[in-house]
């Protein structure tokens, strides 16, 4: 499972879409604005009346929390409070965890007058999904964690088959409202493959209807195939962002549109652009240990990117994979001609087509010959799985054909001597 954190806004819809299918009478306002350094006010204005007419509220949607203690949060306002707050706060560069950054998107939804707040969220570990509740919702839950209940959920079953009044008790005439909410969020947590989901507060109105105020959620990345009607609905489309404080790269989103289109894990993060050794690691358990290793050679520094490619990828999602690392790793050759390396690496495979994959890194190698030479590249391979010979030999067979120094090592040698034969020729 990859977590992937998402924004407010999204999860927020997500649940108002799907929330519904289980608790009918669950009847959220959606009225959700976001503003950006690009929004016109004009067509905001336009495209949401009720900013005129409602009291607001506003604060940052970057991942990440404290909003309120920060002072980044406006509530109870009007339109023109909102215009001033937004001429103080947006684009203004704060520190957040000792991470400065930009403040570029807000949330804008109504105020809700409310008295009590509640908290709930859901987590999962090997054995079970597991809901936290509390009638002590709001910022200070953290320090009233002792008041939290925890209810552990056996993965797969049915929540309604679970007696969720007995466990939490005090609910009064609340129960009415809260315990079909959280049987329904669960169930939506559970199908729209979330890994952690988390409201608080969220507030009960006078007329009994369920309101979530601030909500954090990450999803399982890896199972936007599975949601493609859902996540990339496009009232919704599902954006996983980076960081507070941080920046995809034009390469980085590439790789993780190409996620989208496979079930297949593709992963890419760029560490250091001018670095001299670069990974194709296939398996994420693989890419730790072949990074480990680098880092405890010493090397860390010269260490370039950090990923994998694993789930049995096609052959063309793995050629444009390693022509994206190609591409990357050729676009400055070091000015006093110092070897760059390709490690080509991994374990032995359980299902991945060995051949198949390399097809596809094969057919990169052959499309940038020349720039590889130019850029001084020495490839060093080890694999394992099925269909390996053909494959190992497909990587022999190229680097004789585009005189590319390639060296190739299959099961047979331990995964990581790749990383020291290599590192040697490192200066």
């Amino acid at each position: 499972m990859a977590q992937k954190s998402i924004y407010e806004y999204s999860a927020k819809i997500l649940i108002a879409n799907e929330l519904e299918k289980h608790f009918p009478e669950f009847r959220y306002h959606r009225k959700l604005a976001v503003i950006t350094p690009d929004t016109k006010w004009a067509k905001l204005e336009k495209d949401h009346p009720w900013l005129k007419t409602d009291r607001l509220v506003a604060k940052p949607d970057q991942l990440f929390g404290k909003r309120g203690k920060a002072n980044l949060l406006l509530l109870n306002a009007n339109l023109s409070e909102l215009k001033q707050f937004m001429k103080e706060k947006l684009g203004k560069e704060i520190e957040v965890g000792g991470v400065r950054g930009e403040l570029t998107r807000f949330l804008v939804e109504p105020f809700i007058h409310h008295e009590k707040e509640l908290y709930v969220s859901i987590t999962s570990d090997r054995k079970n999904d597991i809901v936290h509740f509390s009638f002590e919702g709001g910022v200070f839950v953290e320090e009233n964690w002792d008041k939290v209940i925890h209810i552990p959920i056996p993965i797969g079953t049915d929540i309604n088959a679970i007696d969720l009044e007995s466990k939490i008790k005090g609910l009064g005439t609340l129960a009415h409202s809260v315990i079909p909410f959280i049987r329904g969020l669960f169930q939506v947590y559970c199908e729209q493959d979330f890994a952690f989901l988390e409201i608080n507060p969220f507030a009960i109105t006078k007329d009994g209807l369920v309101v979530p105020l601030d909500m954090k959620a990450r999803l399982d990345d890896t199972a936007a195939f599975r949601h493609t009607d859902t996540w990339g609905n496009p009232e919704n489309p599902i954006a996983f962002p980076v960081s507070f404080g941080q920046k995809h790269s034009k390469e980085e989103e590439f790789i993780q549109s190409l996620q989208v289109q496979t079930g297949s894990s593709l992963k890419l993060t760029i560490l250091n652009r001018e670095g001299h050794i670069w990974t194709m690691v296939a398996g994420g358990g693989a890419s730790v240990i072949y990074a480990d290793t680098i880092v405890d050679l010493g090397f860390g520094n010269e260490l370039a990117n950090y990923g994998e490619y694993s789930g049995n990828p096609t052959r063309e999602h793995t050629e444009l994979y390693a022509q994206t690392l190609i591409d990357l790793m050729t676009e400055k050759p070091d000015p006093e001609k110092r070897p760059k390396f390709l490690l080509i690496g991994g374990g032995i495979a359980n299902f991945t087509d060995v051949k198949a994959t390399f097809q596809g890194i094969v057919s990169a190698l052959r499309r940038s010959a020349e720039k590889l030479k130019e850029t001084n590249v020495r490839i060093y391979v080890r694999r394992g799985g099925p269909n390996e010979a053909e494959g190992l030999q497909l990587m022999r067979d190229v680097g004789k054909e585009i005189g590319i120094p390639i060296e190739v090592y299959d099961r047979y040698t331990h995964m990581t001597r790749i990383v020291p034969l290599a590192l040697k020729g490192v200066k």
